[in-house]
């Protein structure tokens, strides 16, 4: 059980650091359609093909495509099996979570229900209140005693300023 438990963990880890790259999964996608060279995946990625064929190798090594020559031309084509191990790890989790959040879903409906907004929401009555709720109470002095400075302070300049001096090519 433990060794099964191990390969499977080990084909995941495969699988995801291969979902991982942008690249890679373009791939994938590209290779649903059917079968393809090496040079047609290769060109609408605009890559070197030694870089590009690093990206194959991460793939076939997580078991995602295969490799078949024909001639001296390589096809790949894509295998479900790995993505479908993904899959099924996945959906676990997917309930979980759905799960989850349909609860908090009908936590907050509940709680809606008991507390509409529109009766919670406070409005001033008076222009006393209207002006007490805007009253902004001043920041304590850093020292806990006042300032004995009868000078005033300048503002701080600004943390930029400004675009620099533009470059001649």
């Amino acid at each position: 059980m433990v060794k099964y438990q191990d390969n499977v963990d080990d084909v995941l880890n495969a699988v995801f650091a291969a979902l991982a790259d942008p690249t890679r999964r373009k791939v994938l996608q590209t290779l649903e359609q059917g079968s393809l060279s090496v040079g047609q995946l290769a060109e609408p990625h605009g890559m070197s093909l030694p870089g590009f064929m690093k990206h194959l190798r991460v793939l076939e090594t997580a078991g995602l495509v295969t490799r078949a020559k024909d001639g001296r031309v390589v096809n790949l084509a894509l295998l479900p099996e790995p993505m479908q191990e993904a899959a099924m790890w996945l959906s676990r989790y997917e309930k979980f979570w759905s799960d989850r959040l349909d609860a908090l879903g009908r936590y907050l409906y509940q709680q809606e229900e008991l507390n509409p907004p529109w009766k919670t929401v406070k409005t001033a009555k008076t222009a006393k209140e209207v002006k007490a709720a805007k009253v902004v109470k001043p920041a304590a002095p850093r020292s806990g005693r006042p300032s004995t400075s009868s000078g005033t302070t300048r503002p701080r300049p600004k943390k930029s300023g400004g675009p620099g001096p533009t470059r001649k090519h």
